[in-house]
């Protein structure tokens, strides 16, 4: 069995696109939502999210903008854009494909 922490290469993005769709999240957020609704097994690192923010940020698929945490903290939240919420259901389409393709060939073969 993997490590917790493997993610299927390509799917951080949809994570993270997905995560943010109902309401801004700062990083530690991100991270800990994907990791409490993925029952504990999916652990995104910082070495690998805040790089991926910043590629969402820079194709103009999520915004930045500097807030306050429920503890008083000062955080960059993630917000998605009009583009961004294009291509989460560009992502989502693809997952649901490349997903049940696996499940085919790990079922039937």
């Amino acid at each position: 069995m993997g490590k917790p922490s493997d993610l299927v290469q390509g799917t951080l993005d949809l994570l993270i696109l997905k995560t943010i769709a109902l309401e801004p999240k700062h990083g530690w957020a991100i991270a800990k939502r994907i990791q409490q609704i993925s029952g504990e097994v999916l652990q995104v690192q910082q070495g690998s999210l805040y790089p991926a923010l910043h590629r969402l940020e820079q194709q103009g698929w999520i915004k930045a903008h500097w807030g306050e945490t429920a503890t008083g903290r000062k955080a960059k939240f993630y917000s998605l854009t009009a583009a961004g919420r294009a291509q989460l259901k560009k992502e989502l389409e693809q997952w649901d494909r490349l997903s049940g393709a696996i499940d085919l060939v790990v079922k039937l073969a």
